[in-house]
């Protein structure tokens, strides 16, 4: 088995917070603006990918940041691949697929083990940055109901947050950004916090089944990396999306998700300073 980090477009500095060994892209959301000038309090709200692969140390460091609730946005092919999360003491799992298991078993059977040939037919051409589009605006599209029920569970109580999937750059990175949506966070900072995940340190590790040099060529590589960058135009398609549909944020917040204006007040003093 081998793998290897698709080429990023984007470097960053170092994160302020420890590298963890077996978990990628691991961050404190704390300390994005909001429109009204408060930010988001440290502590509050972190993200990552998954937890699968975590390390003793690395269970020790998540275990200090008071945790009360993990949203593991993996469906049941992502398990099976990876293993299941970590169990920290006294935190609330909660599995919250927001992808379908058949289609994430395609993906990651073409992912390990597309030849040359399959992958240029599936994702050549702006195929796989369509793919990704499709994807984004498919979860803000189907997928209000999830959303819906975890702003509610966190404007209750269940808060500190951590939010996951594989990678912890769409499904996560959407589920983030739907949140910082809710509080009134910047559009421009939450563009800025999702595309963090680009940094080389962050990057999802591919794996690939055949060994062979042929098996993570540079072309290769390159047909894959639109399926694990962030780019910007995943995220304006999401809020595209929300436009088309709602016509703006606030309706989709009120309509699309239910939230009444005082669950959105408990939520910010949950979540803002």
């Amino acid at each position: 088995m081998t793998q290897q980090v698709p080429p990023t477009e984007l470097t960053t500095t170092e994160p302020a917070e420890p590298e963890l060994s077996g978990v990628r892209n691991f961050r404190d959301v704390g300390g994005l603006p909001t429109v009204d000038g408060r930010r988001v309090r440290r502590g509050r709200l972190f993200r990552s990918g998954h937890l699968a692969h975590a390390t003793a140390a690395d269970a020790a460091f998540l275990s200090t940041l008071g945790l009360h609730t993990i949203y593991d946005f993996r469906n049941a092919a992502d398990q099976r691949l990876e293993g299941p999360d970590v169990e920290l003491p006294g935190v609330r799992n909660v599995n919250l697929p927001l992808t379908d298991p058949a289609h994430g078993a395609e993906f990651w059977v073409m992912v390990r083990d597309g030849d040359l040939d399959q992958l240029r037919a599936a994702l050549s051409e702006g195929q796989a940055g369509g793919r990704m589009t499709n994807t984004y605006r498919e979860i803000i599209r189907d997928r209000t109901a999830e959303h819906s029920r975890i702003l509610h569970e966190m404007a209750a109580d269940s808060v500190p947050a951590l939010m996951h999937c594989a990678a912890g750059k769409d499904r996560a990175g959407l589920s983030i950004a739907v949140t910082l949506l809710a509080v009134g966070v910047e559009r421009e900072a939450i563009e800025a916090d999702y595309l963090e995940s680009n940094a080389t340190h962050r990057r999802y590790k591919v794996h690939r089944s055949n060994s062979s040099p042929n098996a993570m060529s540079p072309e290769v590589m390159q047909l894959l990396s639109p399926l694990f960058e962030a780019r910007a135009e995943y995220l304006a398609a999401a809020f595209e999306t929300i436009g088309q549909i709602w016509g703006d944020t606030e309706t989709y917040l009120t309509e699309g998700l239910g939230l009444a204006p005082e669950t959105r007040e408990r939520l910010r003093e949950h979540l803002l300073d």
